[in-house]
């Protein structure tokens, strides 16, 4: 999975980004286990997967804010 656009991601539903939110923590949880274990190949990917979540919450808030107002 490549990273993730901001634009892609304003674009979604706040329910596709909870459920994209727990696709992301699901594969980093199964990359940590690859990592302990050696198997891991692309290692950058932990870093972006870590980074989507953030970037998909920040969106989420960003949006539960303008809705307040």
């Amino acid at each position: 999975m490549a990273q993730m656009k901001i634009d892609d991601i304003r674009a979604m539903s706040p329910d596709q980004m909870e459920e994209n939110i727990l696709n992301l923590k699901k594969e980093r949880f199964n990359l940590r286990f690859q990592r302990a274990t050696g198997q891991l190949e692309n290692t950058s990917r932990l870093r972006e997967a870590r980074r989507d979540i953030a970037r998909i919450k920040t969106v989420a808030a960003q949006k539960r804010d303008n809705k307040k107002k």
